[in-house]
């Protein structure tokens, strides 16, 4: 197969309706095949939702959206156990979350229990309701928008399911350029619900399996490790990268490797992905965030302290 053609496909099908976000669709499609998550999180109205449905559209997924509200509770997400008098026995009615693609809309705008609805579901791609667990069926993946945690009526996510996310992304706003551009779209006709398919199922699943098998030398693991064992360290966080944050950058270095037409993973990759998969995994001091400093400096501190390896690859 041709990995590399049958991800450009993708690409170009989500730029039919997505203007000047390439970036952001390349690492959405990247959590996908690594059977990862995302997070997007940005101020309303710059296409978050509709990134999403585009991804779902261009792969042959099956798509749902749970809207998060304050009201909402595990049972409308997970699904519930009904009676039924005719059979005289309990049946139970799947919730939203049993799809190939979950767009959770504004995660943050419902309460912490039912935010860990999900932890199951993303974390061993199952759920449990009434005792009985059911096992997802594959592809599963979900993304979740989230408004900035200054806008009223927002909740924290805990930092146990934001440890479910392999990637945490922000949209930002379109260029002047880009903007005009989508006001002609606009004009005209709304593009989403006629965009198609340009993958299957299958060839999704192929990609996956494939990610598996590209290769990640040992000073590469090294490298991520040591990342990873710095913010462990460093005296601005309270709360550093677990280990399942190392086997996430590794994971998604894999999949942007594989993206990128490489059946083996090299220092840059890990340079790129690190900011998206550890930015929400740590936790600063209350000092440091009296004094101003960021994660995202933390983070550049980190990769310019820890020595870069020098892969058979990269000579």
């Amino acid at each position: 197969m041709d990995y590399n053609k049958m991800i450009e496909r993708v690409l170009e099908n989500i730029e039919r309706v997505m203007i000047g976000k390439r970036d952001i669709a390349k690492l959405s499609m990247t959590a996908l095949i690594a059977r990862g998550h995302v997070l997007l999180e940005d101020v309303p109205g710059v296409g978050k939702t509709m990134m999403v449905r585009a991804l779902a559209k261009s792969v042959s997924a099956d798509f749902k959206r749970i809207q998060f509200t304050p009201d909402l509770l595990p049972s409308d997400v997970l699904g519930v156990s009904i009676y039924n008098p005719k059979e005289m026995k309990f049946e139970f009615r799947p919730g939203p979350i049993l799809g190939d693609i979950i767009l959770a809309d504004e995660i943050n705008r419902t309460s912490p229990k039912t935010q860990a609805a999900l932890l199951e579901s993303m974390e061993e791609a199952s759920v449990t309701v009434d005792g009985k667990t059911i096992l997802m069926d594959q592809p599963f993946f979900v993304m979740a928008t989230q408004n900035p945690i200054e806008h009223e009526g927002t909740y924290p996510l805990p930092e146990a399911q934001l440890d479910r996310f392999l990637f945490k992304l922000e949209m930002g706003y379109p260029t002047q350029k880009e903007e005009i551009e989508v006001l002609r779209r606009a004009e005209k006709e709304t593009t989403i619900e006629k965009l198609s398919a340009v993958l299957t199922l299958d060839e999704l699943l192929a990609l996956q399996d494939a990610v598996e098998k590209v290769i990640v030398n040992d000073s590469v693991k090294s490298y991520i490790v040591s990342c990873a064992a710095e913010t462990r360290d460093h005296p601005a966080v309270d709360l550093g990268v677990s280990p399942r944050g190392s086997v996430a950058l590794m994971k998604a270095c894999q999949a942007y490797a594989l993206i990128n037409d490489r059946s083996y993973v090299i220092p840059d990759d890990v340079q790129y992905l690190l900011p998206f998969v550890f930015s929400h995994r740590i936790t600063l001091g209350s000092e440091a965030k009296y004094e101003g400093i960021t994660t995202a400096e933390v983070i550049e501190r980190i990769l310019a302290k820890i020595p870069v390896p020098i892969t058979q690859a990269s000579l």
